[in-house]
């Protein structure tokens, strides 16, 4: 199969082509691997990849799909998990994940890593240990984080779609930034285990970005599945997510937010792209109106609130990878923000850790409290277009936890609190600003609602198809 052939299907067009005999897997992983060869180099995407990667299981509804795993979050035997740090570089995890586990009986064939920032404690890609990776709408711009490298593989054509992690918004920023779908789910869909159950005490969640809303809907399909003493699990409906795709969403109560809780405002052309997003819902027959999401506690409580809960896990995993991989933490090993917030948890007291989660406990009843009114809110995916590259940490020599802690947030003020409450949200592509670069909307729903915005993005898809528009580094152009 071309390169040129194979960029022109999803996830689940690939898969029905092994279905059907008309291409076998090894052919779809050759062209994988050609499609890395043309673009990676410009990108810095893909960080690893193996030539001979194993095949997963047959019968699996996306078996033989390349795909690639982020290097965080998720362990594959035999294979380095760095976290995108010096001081994990090398480090061989000893089994599979849990969720490898699911993404192996998928089907899919995993042919390699994709680029993180440090510890994923950024909305960009730009590590130490890698390097930055690049936006394939314009290389000169980041493709956001932490699930950057990812998101430019995806948006590239290197794969349909691709692993991705979202502890404050790292699938949603990275999608906006680079024209892609990425819907981070329900608290308790999906295993973090067994090495790390909680991520951030229930922040974090894993899926992936992909080019097609049914690909993401099909990946949570196959993995929304129970393992034994999860802390979380939120059971998968009855019929699955890829059916509420094509279904219709029925008349939905949106609410439209412009400004963040910070009182941050967003750039002119995202303002415009979120007022064309509620004139198409309106169209689409949805009542729509403006609205406010009154989250139960002010915004600097809500960031130090995080910067205790993050910088707190922090401390955990570094010194795991520490004593691992016999290196000091140090600024020979982290870089100056992530030793920061290791220092900054490591002085937090317990005191404020419990507070945290009491914090924790008031948004999420907030956030339940406004889907009681209405179906979906509707804000900015991010206040502004992917940041130039080498931008993002300007200023910030002397930030600790806390100041870092906010400094994400500033860049990504609307994601957050959807990680925070656990509750489902999702960026879809819906315009770009003048020079070309991708704006996305973020539309957030209650508690296991993920079908219900499957079924609103499907809509989407349908009424303002963003497919046919591809970045200048397409892996199709270059044979």
């Amino acid at each position: 199969m071309k390169v040129s052939e194979y960029v022109l299907y999803d996830g689940l067009g690939l898969a029905g082509l092994v279905k059907r005999g008309e291409v076998t897997p090894g052919e779809l992983q050759a062209a994988a691997l050609q499609a890395i060869a043309a673009v990676n180099p410009r990108l810095n995407a893909v960080v690893e990849h193996w030539p001979e990667a194993p095949t997963g299981h047959a019968n699996g509804p996306l078996a033989g799909v390349p795909f690639l795993i982020k290097d965080v979050a998720i362990a594959m035997a035999g294979k380095r998990l760095e976290l995108g740090s010096r001081i994990a570089a090398g480090h061989v995890a000893a089994e599979d994940s849990n969720l490898m586990r699911h993404f192996r009986r998928a089907g899919l064939v995993t042919i390699g890593r994709t680029a993180s920032p440090e510890m994923a404690f950024s909305t960009t890609t730009e590590s130490l240990l890698h390097g930055a990776t690049r936006n394939p709408w314009h290389l000169g711009h980041s493709a956001g984080g932490s699930s950057g490298g990812s998101a430019a593989a995806v948006a590239a054509g290197i794969v349909p779609i691709a692993h991705a992690t979202d502890a404050a918004g790292s699938i949603r920023v990275p999608a906006a930034s680079t024209g892609l779908f990425g819907l981070k789910p329900t608290r308790g869909r999906v295993s973090n285990g067994p090495g790390m159950d909680e991520v951030f005490n229930g922040f974090g969640v894993q899926l992936g970005v992909s080019r097609t809303v049914r690909d993401s809907a099909a990946l949570l399909d196959a993995i929304n599945l129970p393992d034994a003493g999860e802390p979380y699990f939120t059971p998968p409906p009855g019929d699955g997510f890829l059916a509420d795709v094509t279904r219709a969403p029925g008349r939905l109560r949106i609410g439209v937010m412009a400004a963040a809780w910070s009182g941050q405002r967003p750039a002119p052309e995202t303002l415009a792209c979120l007022e064309q997003a509620a004139r198409l819902c309106r169209e689409l027959g949805h009542e729509v109106d403006e609205a406010s999401l009154d989250i139960g506690v002010s915004w600097e409580s809500f960031v130090h609130a995080n910067a205790q809960i993050w910088c707190a896990n922090l401390v955990g995993w570094i010194d795991a990878f520490a004593a691992a991989c016999a290196r000091p933490a140090d600024l020979s090993t982290l870089e100056p923000s992530t030793l920061a917030c290791y220092e900054y948890g490591k002085r937090a007291p317990a005191t404020a850790f419990v507070g945290a989660l009491e914090t924790r406990n008031r948004v999420s009843r907030a956030v339940a409290a406004y889907f009681e009114g209405r179906h979906v809110l509707m804000t900015p995916a991010l206040p502004d277009v992917a940041q130039a590259i080498g931008n993002y940490a300007a200023g910030t020599a002397q930030h600790d936890g806390l100041a870092w802690t906010g400094h994400v947030f500033r860049h990504s003020p609307y994601t957050p609190v959807f990680n925070v409450a656990g509750t489902p949200a999702m960026s879809v592509p819906i315009g770009h600003d003048a020079a070309g670069l991708p704006i996305g909307i973020q539309f957030a729903a209650g508690w296991g609602n993920d079908g219900l915005l499957f079924r609103l993005a499907g809509q989407l898809e349908e009424a303002a198809p963003w497919n046919q528009r591809i970045p200048p580094v397409w892996a199709g152009k270059q044979e």
